[in-house]
């Protein structure tokens, strides 16, 4: 149901807004990532590192969790005789457990049919791995020290020995017991002395605060559990969120001086949005409380934020133990986001006509609203995606009509600079700044088929240089293609297009269509392996950018939500509708990939028009919408409501859900063949809603097989595949591999199956 991320610069607070994300999580607030696969490599984590800090880069706050394997298909052109289908509604007679192992038994006997495609598939990525990962995580320079993770493992160096493997261990997951853990963030104290980073395993939704006292010999110094976010205020104190059944509300303080205590500081008191439910439960809070520091580390900012509207609190780090102030009490549709500079605040707000993001400021001693003055606005149909405070300087990651640039505004000469970035770049990964005095900014560039290559503007230069790197041996020939789909309201939908050059008869070619659309995040653009593999394989790649998620704005978000959810569908329809037009594939040869809440708009299409696409792939689908919005004791249901709407009080939004419901609107006809990943322990995509989706999908797919006998007629593949282990945003490296090397299998089958049949068909005229 929800991801959360943590970023770099203040997209560590921009990404909070999506913290009860559907999806996938990789993880954003303002813009995410959401992964529908992610190959990572075992136990070494890419890492997002913010002034004293490292973050991993996975997805919005919070994702989805474990699995176990567990799925049903049919095969061929007719139901096989030897196997019962399992088309069985979930009723009391048959138990939950008892369906789990009846699924995994089909799942055991249909699984044969991949294997040695699936086992190609992985040797070709794992090739193609070794020569696209990075071969160093981000590093974060305080002074002479150099600090970055590999492996599992915390190292120091100094800045001209860092090359050379001159490096000290100052922590290794496998050495302190937490081998079945990743590292998520780092959190490193001014005066060097103390280092906090959170551990999070597969399985589990709440990540351990370690904090270790460095030095000689390094040493752990105190261990929290249940822990989001973190920040050091001083040198010795410590300030943190604790999270407990996908929730953050209390912040606490924990100190290292010789008098070692913990107090909670903080407590989210609204409860307008709390109600009591029979027997005295409480329906959870809309709001999710974070920390974040300042980058001049003069304030930490203790902020509560829902998806449309945000408060923060100051801790001033000079005077850690006192209250935390109020900068703005909550405003219904006002988000904002606190930097500091120069005894200045500097908000980053929705505040003010159009409802879009503008840099404003105020005087630390009266940040009131009525005292914010407008210093930057975007432009109109601009996502801004990351935001970095300098010293004289403020860089803003902007996105405009596909294409990404920065903002560069100096606070000295009163100028704005703006740089458009490479054509083929999609997507930002901002780098370390720990020092707000220095006079680059870092940043990295990639797209699903372009790895990471590392930029730095120069703020005294004025220009952007592109880094050296060392070439990657890979050779593809691949071509950017943006395009605008015209909607059924006349809206003009982006497109984002890869391809190979020397393909030839693209209309020949597999097509496969990514999508997304809700929460206000982007589709994750950033590089994966998989769709460098497929490129070179002549696939052509399509991420429509759909309303519901971020691409163009908050306006765009905001016209793909609650009441207008059906906008989001009309613009999917209307992209793959203008790939065919063009000759990019056509619907026998086109695929749809979506994960969590891009379940949504990928099952609906499916409800719709099937016959637009031959094969689906789902991550953690959200399908079941209408029944899980009804199910308040859900822990994310109540904030959920800000994107679903609320179907308990208000029947037209319960008429409108159930209209375009996946679940809801199965009906007897010939669907695509389907492939679904689901999570045994779900706490965010209920299990049970997948179960039924796939059951009733099933069963109307058959229904339409045994009523229809055409020539050449055929049933469709509905695989459900539930893993016990892994979760949906940190898999680990074997994981994440098996999982997307079975999900191309699928689709390479289904799309051979329909050559086979062609072929079949002329042989038999």
């Amino acid at each position: 149901m929800k991801v959360r991320t943590s970023c770099v610069g203040l997209q560590n607070l921009l990404q909070r807004l999506s913290f009860s994300v559907r999806y996938y999580s990789k993880h954003n607030h303002l813009q995410t990532i959401c992964l529908y696969s992610k190959i990572k490599p075992k136990k070494c984590q890419i890492l997002d590192w913010s002034g004293s800090t490292c973050t991993q880069r996975t997805v919005p706050p919070g994702s989805i969790v474990p699995w176990r394997f567990f799925s049903c298909k049919q095969e061929g052109t007719k139901i096989p005789s030897k196997r019962k289908q399992n088309t069985s509604i979930i009723t009391s007679e048959l138990s939950y457990k008892n369906l789990l192992k009846s699924e995994q038994e089909n799942w055991n006997y249909i699984s044969a049919r991949y294997k040695a495609m699936t086992k190609r598939i992985k040797e070709k990525l794992e090739q193609l791995h070794k020569y696209t990962f990075s071969s160093g995580s981000p590093r974060i320079r305080f002074g002479e020290n150099v600090y970055f993770e590999e492996n599992g493992c915390i190292f120091l160096s100094k800045a001209d020995d860092v090359d050379e493997g001159n490096v000290d261990i100052l922590f290794s997951t496998e050495d302190l017991g937490f081998s079945d853990a990743f590292i998520q963030r780092i959190r490193i104290s001014p005066d060097q002395i103390y280092m906090a980073i959170s551990l999070k395993s597969e399985n589990s939704e709440e990540a351990t605060c370690v904090i270790m006292k460095l030095g000689h010999s390094p040493v752990v110094e105190k261990v929290i559990p249940n822990v989001f976010s973190f920040e050091w205020a001083t040198n010795d104190v410590l300030y943190y969120t604790s999270q407990k059944n996908l929730k953050c509300q209390n912040v606490f303080m924990t100190t290292f001086t010789n008098q070692k205590h913990t107090k909670l500081v903080y407590t989210e008191q609204d409860a307008s949005f709390g109600v009591f439910l029979f027997f005295f439960k409480i329906i959870p809070y809309r709001f999710f409380v974070d920390i974040y520091c300042t980058k001049d580390r003069r304030f930490l900012t203790i902020n509560s934020n829902s998806k449309t509207t945000s408060e923060v609190w100051l801790v001033d780090c000079r005077h850690p133990f006192q209250l935390p102030a109020l900068v703005q009490a909550r405003t219904q549709g006002v988000i904002y986001h606190i930097e500091h500079r120069n005894d200045e605040l500097y908000i980053l707000t929705t505040y003010g006509e159009p409802a879009e993001y503008k840099l404003m400021k105020a005087p630390v001693a009266s940040g009131g609203m009525e005292n914010w003055q407008l210093v930057y606005a975007l432009e109109e149909k601009t996502k801004l995606v990351d935001l970095e405070m300098f010293s004289d300087h403020c860089i803003m990651f902007l996105k405009n009509a596909g294409h990404l640039y920065l903002s560069v505004i100096c606070f000295v000469s009163h100028s704005v600079q703006s740089i458009k970035l490479p054509t083929w770049a999609c997507e930002f990964e901002l780098e370390s700044h720990p020092e707000h005095t220095t006079s680059t900014c870092y940043f990295q560039l990639t797209s699903p088929v372009h790895p990471p290559k590392r930029f730095a503007y120069s703020f005294k230069e004025n220009n952007l240089i592109e880094q050296a790197v060392q070439e990657v041996p890979i050779i593809t020939n691949c071509h950017t293609t943006r395009l605008l789909a015209k909607s059924k309201d006349e809206t003009l939908v982006p497109i984002t297009v890869f391809h190979n050059m020397n393909s030839k008869e693209l209309h020949r070619k597999p097509l496969l269509v990514h999508v997304y659309g809700a929460y206000g995040i982007d589709l994750n653009m950033s590089f994966k392996e998989e769709k460098l593999m497929l490129i070179e394989e002549g696939w052509i790649l399509a991420y429509c950018h759909v309303r519901g998620g971020g691409e163009l704005g908050l306006s765009w978000h905001k016209d793909g939500c609650q009441h207008n959810k059906l906008k989001g569908l009309h613009d999917l329809k209307a992209c793959i509708t203008l790939l065919h037009e063009l000759g990019f594939s056509q619907p026998k040869y086109t695929a749809l990939a979506a994960a969590s809440a891009g379940g949504v708009l990928a099952g609906a299409l499916c409800n719709a028009d099937p016959e637009l696409i031959r094969a689906m792939v789902l991550q953690a689908p959200f399908v079941d919408v209408l029944n899980t919005m009804m199910k308040t004791h859900l822990p994310l249901t109540i904030e959920e409501q800000e994107e679903w709407g609320n179907p308990l009080a208000d029947e037209k939004c319960m008429k409108y859900i159930k209209s375009y419901c996946p679940y809801q609107n199965i009906k007897t006809q010939c669907y695509p063949s389907v492939f679904i990943t689901a999570y045994e322990n779900d706490q965010r995509i209920p299990l049970t809603g997948v179960l039924r989706y796939v059951q009733k999908l099933r069963k109307a797919a058959l229904d339409h097989a045994s009523r229809t006998s055409k020539k050449g007629n055929w049933i469709p593949n509905i695989i459900l595949d539930i893993q016990a282990n892994g979760s949906h945003c940190e898999s680990s490296w074997e994981d994440s591999l098996n999982e997307v090397a079975r999900h191309l299998a699928f689709l390479n089958k289904e799309l051979e199956e329909v050559c086979h049949l062609q072929q079949h068909m002329k042989s038999c005229k």
